[in-house]
């Protein structure tokens, strides 16, 4: 199984607790080099102020511990 597809099934963990939030997340991008994933967070996670907790202490946390290219997950 390759990183993506690590980091998809990681995601899909976390996706029932951020769309009880009526948000959402996807992967935009992942440099295997520097270990930077950037995802999209949607719904209502877009411009909540919130968001930046769920992705450095929800998404990154997790994606790291699990998938140990990740070094750094980034919203665009």
């Amino acid at each position: 199984m390759d990183t993506i597809d690590r980091i998809e099934r990681t995601l899909d963990t976390l996706r029932p607790y951020i769309a009880s939030h009526r948000g959402q997340v996807e992967v935009v991008d992942f440099d295997e080099h520097d270990g930077v994933l950037l995802v999209r967070l949607g719904g209502s996670c877009h411009g909540c102020a919130a968001s930046t907790v769920t992705l450095k202490q929800g998404i990154e946390l997790r994606l790291r511990d699990a998938v140990p290219e990740v070094k750094h997950v980034e919203a665009v």
